[in-house]
């Protein structure tokens, strides 16, 4: 015995086919999120660990990473350097448990080695891996400012500029140089609201860091001087010519790299 549908067939698939779309927009275009209804009428369990407790954990978790994070990439912890979980512990003032989550957490990033049950080390980059990364940097970075047109408002530009001509005069990369060049290099990919993007561009610049960091680069006047050449650009609506900038930039950092290893830079 045949039972018979309340929709047609050829009708149930042109409302699969417009939410199909629907939802396509919603998650490419990054603009929205959706919500999944059948996880607003799910009971909560029926004993739970006290909110406090857990908030602290994770906010001294998260504050262990962040710190440990800014030290590795603002050089201030060497490539290659060991890092031991209990002294770490006692010098940021951190009991040992979010301390070993905010290690291991950077293990998974790409920033640390382990080395043993308690101990660690960061990353050393080799050349190869370094080369590799700025490439595919130059695509995924240039595709990003595509994506990125007319998402950044002017003023975002006219601040970041007015810092990287404030930090060119400087002589060291100190944290804010290094703040200023991670706030370049992913406000388009940022504006674009591809997270995807973002988190590919993060652990690509992840790699390049640490071999940079680990070399006597001094790039500071050179660094600023190629930025605004970026920013202007975009600032002038000459998206072409931001993306040529960007690729100069990216080449000349692989320049100069190339000049450190074959010892015609000391």
């Amino acid at each position: 015995m045949s039972i018979a549908l309340p929709i047609r067939f050829g009708a149930a698939r042109h409302h699969a086919s417009l939410y199909a779309q629907t939802v396509y927009n919603m998650y490419i275009g990054g603009a929205a999120k959706v919500s999944v209804s059948s996880t607003q009428h799910r009971k909560s369990p029926a004993t739970k660990a006290p909110r406090s407790e857990s908030v602290r954990h994770d906010n001294l978790a998260e504050q262990a990473y962040r710190n440990l994070r800014s030290l590795i990439l603002e050089r201030k912890i060497a490539p290659g350097a060991p890092v031991i979980e209990g002294r770490l512990a006692e010098e940021l003032r951190i009991s040992r448990t979010p301390m070993r989550e905010a290690l291991v957490r950077l293990v998974g990033e790409g920033l640390l080695e382990r080395a043993d049950a308690r101990s660690y080390s960061v990353r050393k980059v080799s050349p190869t891996e370094y080369f590799q990364s700025m490439q595919v940097r130059e695509t995924i970075e240039t595709h990003a400012m595509d994506l990125a047109i007319d998402r950044i408002p002017a003023v975002e530009i006219d601040v970041l500029m007015r810092n990287i001509r404030r930090l060119a005069k400087e002589t060291e990369q100190e944290a804010l140089h290094w703040q200023a060049d991670d706030r370049l290099h992913l406000m388009f990919a940022i504006a674009s609201g591809n997270a995807v993007l973002v988190k590919l561009i993060e652990t690509l610049r992840v790699n390049t860091r640490l071999f940079e960091i680990a070399g006597p680069f001094r790039r500071v006047a050179a660094d600023g001087a190629e930025h605004l050449a970026i920013l202007s650009a975009w600032r002038a609506g000459d998206v072409k010519g931001a993306k040529k900038a960007l690729t100069m930039h990216l080449r000349s950092l692989q320049q100069e790299a190339l000049d450190v290893l074959s010892g015609r830079r000391a």
